[in-house]
């Protein structure tokens, strides 16, 4: 059964996280130079395996001593958290244009953009952790995965326009701050339990 509440949190986590990320920004220019929906088509396949990678880990991790467990989703959310104040701005990234505009290069370059872009990438731990964290993983896995695509659809459509109007500060500050909350509520669980 899918919990609504773990969903929504995982996707608003999720999402503030990687609006400010660079792939949002490589999803814009890939989106400016091809087809929308043979970009979305590549960075959606490479998501759902990254998401798909860090539900497993995050899933190993609910075999520890609960006090353990919470005390660790707790360190990580504030070095998350950390990770997002301390990050320096970003600089649009190039990215090599496919020799011609078929669907399986198109893609292809999406993917192949996102798998390297994404792995290790702070989504993808914060994505364990909360799957450790809930233990359900279908909730998390889900609300991850619909998060990332919402963020890349907005990068690859119309993300210019949102980031005129929300300053990309702001955004990574209000990620960082639902981090930050979710960390000392995990170590006080640790504590606490």
């Amino acid at each position: 059964m899918i919990s609504i509440t773990v969903l929504a949190l995982v996707f608003g986590v999720v999402f503030l996280a990687e609006l400010p990320d660079k792939t949002a920004l490589a999803g814009l220019v890939l989106g400016t130079r091809y087809r929308a929906s043979y970009v979305f088509a590549g960075v959606a396949a490479a998501f759902v395996l990254h998401v798909s990678l860090a539900v497993a880990a995050g899933s190993v991790l609910t075999l520890l001593p609960q006090q353990i467990l919470h005390a660790l989703t707790g360190v990580l959310f504030l070095g998350g958290a950390a990770m997002l104040l301390l990050k320096k701005d970003e600089d649009e990234e190039e990215v090599r244009r496919p020799e011609n505009q078929s669907f399986w290069k198109v893609a292809g370059a999406g993917f192949m953009l996102i798998l390297v872009a994404e792995f290790g990438d702070l989504t993808q731990i914060m994505t364990a952790n909360l799957a450790a964290r809930y233990d359900d993983p279908l909730s998390v896995g889900l609300g991850a995965v619909l998060a990332l695509w919402t963020v890349a659809g907005l990068g690859i459509v119309g993300g210019q326009a949102l980031m005129k109007r929300v300053p990309l500060k702001l955004i990574t500050q209000i990620a960082a701050l639902l981090m930050l909350g979710l960390g000392a509520w995990s170590l006080w669980e640790a504590v606490a339990g």
